[in-house]
């Protein structure tokens, strides 16, 4: 008999997570398992790749008021009549206006949200909050589940919550999933009563995929040193330093363009910083993009610049295209990238990138060993579905 499981994420635009469950999804076993998806909000880059075989849930009715400005979102509730929410708005709308720390406020926040979301009627095998914050909570409330799954995808000191609220939840899960072993390690000391519940499934990646899509041809003519980054335009991604380490370049007389991939809350801050280095033709914010494997195969270097990350798919992806890679020391770098034998890991700044990045440019015989140590690596992690299959089992 087949087994019936539940995911649930925020939603699907472009990020790690988004991308890891798509690939899981891609990749699991449905002549064994029904999937549901529930998503906060039915929208993102990646929502037409869900597989065909997925059942995916309605939004949730009340959600889009959380999510909308309080002016608006007080209007339409009250004319509805349903003071409750407008209430619950409200209080909500207070955190948000007082909370600076985005993590915490999300955190925070979900105490009036719950509120007014409806409970799932349909019983689980398994549920699978697929992200820290708002999908593990609605799996602890809101879902009935044999077994409960949470997933960290990033280290979880670097994101900055509040971990006795996380500690009531994580009290009830059955499995406190990572993508690293250096996120498990700060799990493990961060709530050290949890672990024999913690453990680590890398992201799926398949090499296959990722070199069949990579040959879509690119309409771009430059016969300079081409430097990709795929990540969101936010502080977590260290763009400020790559902008940095842009303009140390050309000061220093490097014929060099920077095509960035990827949207996020700090555009803005980061054209201006763009502007007023006189980098508009060099340093190109291209946006999402559907398929950002023609980018990374055109390369000459790929550059991860992030100030923490969990385990990052973009640099995975980077080394199954064999580019030499080049990221700053951020606690999880070790994980993925071993130094001068498949990439560079540099100090955190903009001078430290540009030294990183000027050895690759200069130093051929670097550059060529870096691909060709990559070139030797088994890269694809197809199989860490097992992992998940044994997770379920062994519970």
């Amino acid at each position: 008999m087949k087994k019936n499981i539940l995911f649930i994420l925020n939603n699907l635009n472009c990020g790690g997570a988004e991308k890891a469950l798509i690939s899981l999804l891609e990749t699991i076993d449905y002549s064994s398992f029904n999937v549901d998806l529930f998503l906060f909000k039915h929208e993102g880059i990646f929502f037409s790749q869900i597989p065909q075989q997925v059942n995916i849930l309605k939004e949730p009715n009340n959600y889009i008021y959380f999510d909308m400005p309080i002016k608006k979102a007080l209007l339409e509730s009250t004319k509805k009549g349903n003071f409750f929410l407008a209430l619950s708005r409200v209080q909500a709308g207070y955190i948000f206006k007082t909370e600076k720390n985005p993590a915490r406020c999300e955190q925070r926040v979900w105490k009036y949200l719950k509120r007014n979301l409806d409970s799932l009627h349909k019983e689980y095998d398994v549920a699978v909050g697929y992200l820290e914050k708002n999908p593990v909570y609605f799996c602890l409330d809101k879902v009935k589940a044999k077994l409960k799954f949470g997933f960290i995808h990033n280290d979880y000191d670097k994101l900055g919550m509040d971990s006795q609220i996380d500690k009531k939840y994580f009290d009830r899960l059955d499995k406190i999933l990572t993508v690293s072993n250096e996120c498990a390690n700060v799990l493990k000391q961060k709530f050290p009563q949890h672990n024999e519940k913690i453990g680590v499934m890398y992201n799926i990646v398949s090499p296959s995929i990722i070199h069949k899509m990579s040959m879509e041809k690119l309409d771009i003519r430059y016969d300079g040193v081409r430097i990709v980054t795929v990540g969101r335009l936010n502080y977590q991604k260290g763009l400020d330093m790559a902008i940095e380490a842009c303009e140390i370049l050309v000061n220093k007389g490097y014929k060099i363009k920077w095509f960035v991939i990827g949207e996020g809350e700090e555009r803005r801050k980061l054209e201006l910083l763009i502007k007023d280095k006189k980098l508009e033709d060099i340093f190109i914010l291209c946006g999402l993009k559907d398929n950002p494997y023609p980018y990374i195969r055109t390369a000459d270097i790929y550059v991860q610049p992030s100030r923490f990350e969990g385990k990052s798919i973009a640099i995975d992806e980077a080394k199954i295209l064999q580019k030499p890679i080049i990221v700053t020391n951020f606690s999880t770098a070790k994980d993925q990238i071993n130094h001068e034998e498949n990439g560079l890991i540099v100090d955190m700044s903009g001078d430290f990138l540009a030294q990183g990045m000027q050895r690759l440019i200069d130093d051929e015989t670097m550059k060529n060993t870096l691909i060709k140590n990559l070139s030797q690596e088994n890269l694809g992690t197809e199989d860490e579905i097992k992992k998940f299959y044994n997770f379920i089992n062994a519970v």
